[in-house]
């Protein structure tokens, strides 16, 4: 290896450090958007080191520098539109596309290296076993992380669905995963066992997630990012490269936590998850005492300002119905006016709400909302009873008592113990069901009151009629 060749893996383990640096510093809210700017810088400075380093070592026909330039520049372009042009409700969706491009990234990498000339047939297992593994972890990852985008995406069902044989398969698929893998390294040569894994792996990622419902694609999301890590990773034993290792590794491992701290907030395990997920149960509407439906009661802004303008303490419930109205800045405009009047308020903030961890922060960060007033669940779960007024802007699954009790679709998941206030208000542009598919039993309590409006429009009016009663 030579000077420039050194130089350029000394880069690489730089760059490599600063993706452990840019990961700690995501650990608060307060250092994350540097974190996100040390790990994109040595991201780019690690592409242009790889660029250099082909040069260097290489020589490209012109075929190959448009292939090269082209792939940059239309990547460089879909990254920046995504970026820039995504709502923060399809976060999720992008993540998952995001896995996909990267699991296939990897898988395609191993592909080429077994099947470009010169390799013996002969070829080390060094090589071919994360070659194998690469191609079945990038494939399943691929194949399941566009249905997952799917599902969140509406583009596929949200429920779970199952065909007759489908259980089967899913084991089926696993054991030939094994028999390819040592087909391959045996024999890596071989293209009819190299098409053949790369096939059944893709089969496996689509029917692993089309049976897991909707309200599970979050954790399945956080799964499949770790396994797009674990492929990149393979890909850097492929490759012989400690970076890609290192970055893989990386990624593998935090999308591991974030998988398991997910299933921890929702009271299951991965494998449940995997298994079968939410949004099985029953959906049919909650009965009355009398066994007609439940009705519920209906405020105006004006009921609601009353409210939230004598209490002493108020906690907001933040959900994907603020998300998707983009209300984050009229919620912190009249959490604002209340904190001036001298009421105590706070947030409560469930691991998953907004979709996936740390979303609802975010949205929350954007329009200046003070990090102290933001309360993780088993923190704010014991003064729900001391609140005068629990504000939920549309929160649904996270919020319903149905969880505590067994034999339907949330039975044990986790939730922000918002029933046990003095008072509950909804804002909510409908009765429609979370992602679980069932009605919310909070809706229908005594104490609770709802205001039926688009989260935006309805802060905006709280607000001003707040104004005039504390003003």
């Amino acid at each position: 290896m030579d000077t420039f060749s050194d130089t350029v893996h000394y880069v690489f383990l730089a760059s490599a450090v600063c993706f452990v640096l840019g990961l700690h510093l995501m650990n608060h809210p307060r250092t994350a958007r540097r974190g996100n700017t040390l790990s994109a810088g040595a991201m780019a400075v690690a592409i242009a080191a790889t660029v250099g380093l082909v040069i260097h070592e290489a020589t490209i026909t012109t075929t190959g520098w448009l292939v090269l330039a082209s792939g940059g520049l239309i990547g460089a372009a879909l990254g920046l539109y995504a970026a820039r042009g995504v709502k923060m409700t399809d976060m999720p969706q992008l993540v998952s596309v995001f896995n996909a491009v990267g699991g296939g990234a990897a898988a395609l990498i191993a592909v080429d290296d077994l099947l470009q000339a010169g390799h013996p047939a002969a070829l080390g297992a060094r090589v071919s076993l994360p070659g194998a593994l690469d191609i079945v972890i990038g494939a399943v990852t691929f194949a399941g992380s566009l249905i997952a985008a799917g599902k969140l995406q509406g583009v596929v069902s949200g429920a779970p669905v199952v065909f007759p044989g489908a259980r089967l398969l899913n084991v089926l698929l696993p054991v030939s995963f094994v028999a390819g893998t040592v087909w391959l390294v045996l024999a890596p040569d071989s293209r009819p066992a190299l098409y053949g894994l790369a096939a059944v792996a893709l089969l496996f990622g689509v029917t692993m997630v089309l049976p897991i419902g909707g309200a599970d694609m979050p954790v399945v999301i956080a799964l499949l990012n770790a396994f797009t890590g674990s492929a990149v990773a393979m890909a850097g034993f492929v490759l012989d490269e400690t970076a890609l290792i290192i970055a893989g590794m990386l990624v593998s491992a935090s999308g591991g936590i974030l998988t398991k701290l997910m299933a921890d907030a929702m009271n299951r395990s991965v494998t449940n998850i995997v298994i079968g997920g939410f949004g099985t149960g029953d959906s049919t509407p909650t009965p009355g005492a009398d066994g007609a439906p439940a009705q519920v009661r209906s405020l105006s802004a004006d009921d609601v300002a009353v409210q939230l303008a004598y209490a002493r303490k108020v906690v907001f419930v933040p959900g994907y119905g603020l998300a998707a109205a983009q209300a984050q800045h009229e919620l912190g405009a009249l959490a604002k006016l209340l904190t001036d009047h001298g009421i105590d308020v706070s947030y409560a903030v469930h691991p998953v709400a907004g979709r996936m961890p740390g979303h609802m922060n975010v949205l929350l960060a954007e329009a200046d909302v003070p990090y102290t007033q933001l309360r993780e669940m088993d923190d704010i779960n014991p003064e729900f009873p001391q609140a005068d007024v629990a504000l939920v802007i549309g929160a649904n699954d996270v919020t319903n008592p149905m969880a505590r009790r067994p034999g339907n679709a949330i039975s044990g998941m986790p939730i922000l113990d918002v029933d046990k206030a003095k008072s509950v208000v909804v804002i909510k542009r409908s009765m429609g069901h979370g992602y679980a598919g069932v009605d919310n039993e909070l809706y229908t309590d005594p104490k609770t009151g709802m205001f039926f409006t688009d989260a935006k429009k309805g802060l905006s009016e709280l607000k001003a009629a707040v104004g005039e009663f504390v003003g």
